[in-house]
């Protein structure tokens, strides 16, 4: 079996191993894990994009900030939760 070394940010590498130990692996297992997916897949197993999740779009969020302004009012109604 290979080694490898990767260079990663300290803090992204602490959060990476509570996940994978929350999960029951390893870094070095997860790393595994990628890298036979890449290789199943033939690419990159998620997609890599610039573009912003549509549900955090401007309009969404817009909507959203009104009704929980309502909510918290105590003014919601179903007709709020309703986009026009």
């Amino acid at each position: 079996m290979a080694q490898v070394n990767i260079r990663i940010d300290d803090t992204l590498k602490e959060q990476g191993e509570k996940l994978f130990n929350t999960l029951g692996m390893n870094f070095s297992s997860a790393v595994n894990i990628f890298v036979s997916q890449a290789v199943r897949q033939g690419g990159i197993p998620f997609e890599i994009t610039t573009n912003i999740d549509p549900f955090f779009c401007e309009a969404n969020m817009k909507f959203l900030r009104r009704a929980v302004q309502a909510a918290n009012e105590g003014k919601l109604t179903p007709h709020d939760l309703i986009e026009e």
